[in-house]
């Protein structure tokens, strides 16, 4: 099955099918990285351009690692490394790096709606990895592919997504995929830390961690992003830490089965307790892996390829 879409921007608007599509395809590279050597040749002659305008570790690592093992020529640039640091408009830089014949641009940006705005002045393919706090659509991809690694469907699960909701693209990815694919959302946060009008995308909202915890499936424990807030948000670390951080008893009341997810970097002491973070209900590590498998899906589906044909190039 093919992916009827050239570029990939954010959640809001993909269907359940393109979800699927997406998780059996991420399916099949996970089975090619397990082999002795994990590369094809699926996008041999095609070039990839990573913009990462924000820093970066896990998702621009696996992009271009995703790349590598697709077979692509990779190219990555930061702020520091180009013109932009000599006043040259993205859009400029943008037209600049089109000319040079590449195939994909991955856009990483502070400013919400940067990818949709390349996309609609450019012919290349855009992935959206990550703009302000708007969206990131392949973190909630590698999200829901590593649930169902775990859980036999997304249908009445139950997800409590914690934290810094307001300054969060991963929450808004994660609401809405989540809720495409059947499951119950709940937000977990103070209230300065809830942008207004966030129940409008389906989800639930419940101010006290104490009193949800035994009843969820999965908890999505997001950062505390300081570099986001202009203002003070919290009254300090210690205070959020004591109403909504993950320690090890808030851990230990969860349910069988149940496990914890963060997408990274995390605030030890403050979102959680290491010893949760490194504990037997967390899943952070595999979510780090298949990133990888879920951006080679990504591209290798945006570039025009099929499900039932990836293992065979």
């Amino acid at each position: 099955m093919k992916l009827a879409r050239k570029h990939l921007l954010g959640m809001e608007g993909v269907s359940r099918t393109e979800i699927e599509t997406l998780l059996n395809s991420a399916e099949t590279f996970k089975e090619i990285l397990d082999r002795k050597i994990p590369k094809v040749p699926s996008l041999r002659g095609l070039t990839a351009v990573n913009l990462f305008f924000e820093p970066s570790t896990r998702t621009r690592l696996s992009f271009e690692l995703a790349e590598k093992r697709l077979s692509a020529d990779s190219v990555s640039i930061s702020p520091s490394g180009s013109s932009s640091e000599k006043g040259e408009s993205l859009i400029d830089t943008i037209h600049n790096v089109e000319a040079m014949k590449v195939d994909f641009l991955i856009v990483r940006h502070s400013a919400a709606g940067a990818p949709h705005f390349l996309a609609s002045r450019c012919d290349v393919a855009v992935i959206n990895a990550g703009d302000g706090c708007h969206e990131h659509p392949t973190q909630a991809l590698l999200d829901l592919f590593t649930i169902r690694q775990h859980l036999p469907t997304f249908e009445g699960l139950k997800v409590a997504i914690l934290g810094d909701i307001a300054h969060s693209r991963v929450a808004r990815s994660n609401i809405w995929a989540l809720r495409t694919m059947g499951a119950d959302v709940t937000l977990c946060a103070p209230r300065t830390l809830l942008p207004p009008g966030i129940e409008d995308l389906g989800a639930k909202i419940h101010p006290r961690l104490d009193d949800l915890i035994d009843e969820m499936d999965i908890i999505m424990v997001l950062r505390i992003q300081k570099e986001r807030q202009g203002e003070s948000f919290l009254p300090s670390s210690r205070e959020y830490a004591r109403h909504f951080s993950l320690t090890r008893s808030r851990a230990d009341r969860m349910k069988a089965n149940s496990f914890i997810m963060h997408p990274g970097p995390i605030n030890r002491g403050i979102e959680m307790a290491p010893e949760v973070a490194d504990g037997p209900r967390s899943v952070i590590l595999d979510q780090v892996t298949n990133g990888v498998a879920v951006r080679m899906a990504v591209l290798y589906l945006l570039a025009g390829g099929e499900t039932d044909h990836a293992l065979a190039n």
